[in-house]
């Protein structure tokens, strides 16, 4: 007993020993897209507050490529010591069966630390598309021959699985038309080139409310916060949520008083004025969820999408 009680106070002063050292260096926050997003922007917004917290760089490194691979990879392979984080989307979820081999385990080489804020997504037609509501929208979808053009940001992406999941669960018809990024499946239906599209509400709403577009429903099983005249889809089609998260992950082997003195600050610092009002600018909430929650909801993501995929037969953008 006496010896089982030494164990249990060398292991919790040991970990607080870790804790009181953290950070010793230079902290990496690996972004696997280009800069100027707005994942980038939030990324360094709290890298800007974690630096201020404990007077140590936090530097964003922006690895774009192949989807946001490249950037997790690097980090899959890092040293998990807390020094290498990764901020990333729920791009990462459809990676795991969009992707035929992937360098890197999500569920294996990561620990999910929290979910930083979340988007959703506003179902928007083309001002010309005589829908009024998504029931509307599916009836005339039947009517088309090929049914309606349906615009999304590529092949796998979060918007254009958030289509196929409501064909599968509506009955909608659509013909794909995948862009190369958001600005292009922006331009495409602005322009009438395409009827319809899933748009994240911080590219959306500004769009809907000067009337060049039409905003149908949200995405999420809560209204979107700058557009919450928008009904929700899953009162339509319960069950029906996609929206596009933003989370913080570090390399699987990482010591526990790291993982949780970072979802200590990561909560905290989603309080803070700069990031709280870019997050609500941004149309999205605030999220920081603990790992486990965080755990959970990454497996329903990757479950909902890869079926999503494999009826689909989605391909990754070359």
């Amino acid at each position: 007993m006496r010896k089982c009680l030494l164990l249990v106070v060398t292991m919790l002063c040991a970990g607080s020993a870790i804790a009181q050292s953290y950070p010793s260096k230079a902290v990496r926050i690996v972004l696997p897209f280009a800069p100027g997003g707005g994942t980038d922007l939030l990324a360094r917004l709290f890298a800007q507050r974690m630096q201020e917290t404990y007077g140590q760089a936090f530097t964003v490194d922006n690895r774009a490529g192949a989807g946001g691979n490249i950037g997790a990879e690097i980090v899959a392979k890092a040293a998990p010591d807390g020094h290498t984080l990764m901020i990333t989307s729920a791009s990462i979820t459809v990676n795991v069966s969009l992707y035929p081999k992937l360098n890197y385990s999500l569920q294996r080489d990561f620990i999910p630390v929290s979910q930083l804020a979340a988007s959703p997504l506003a179902l928007t037609v083309h001002p010309s598309v005589p829908a009024r509501n998504v029931k509307e929208l599916i009836a005339l979808s039947k009517r088309t021959k090929g049914g309606l053009n349906f615009g999304s940001n590529g092949n796998g992406t979060t918007s254009h699985l958030s289509g196929l999941i409501l064909a599968q669960m509506s009955g909608l018809q659509i013909t794909h038309i995948p862009y190369k990024g958001a600005g292009a499946a922006i331009t495409g239906l602005l322009t009438g080139q395409a009827d319809m599209a899933f748009l994240s509400v911080f590219s959306a709403t500004p769009h809907i409310k000067q009337g060049r577009l039409r905003g149908l429903a949200a995405s999420t099983k809560r209204p979107a916060p700058s557009l919450p005249e928008l009904p929700t889809l899953d009162s339509m089609y319960p069950g029906f949520e996609t929206d596009n998260w933003f989370g913080l992950f570090v390399p699987r082997g990482t010591p526990q008083p790291i993982v949780d003195q970072l979802h200590a600050d990561l909560v905290k610092a989603l309080q803070h004025p700069s990031m709280k009002n870019f997050i609500e600018r941004e149309g999205g909430y605030a999220i920081g969820n603990t790992p486990k929650e965080f755990e959970q909801a990454i497996a329903r993501d990757i479950a909902k999408y890869a079926a999503a995929v494999k009826s689909s037969g989605a391909k990754p953008d070359q």
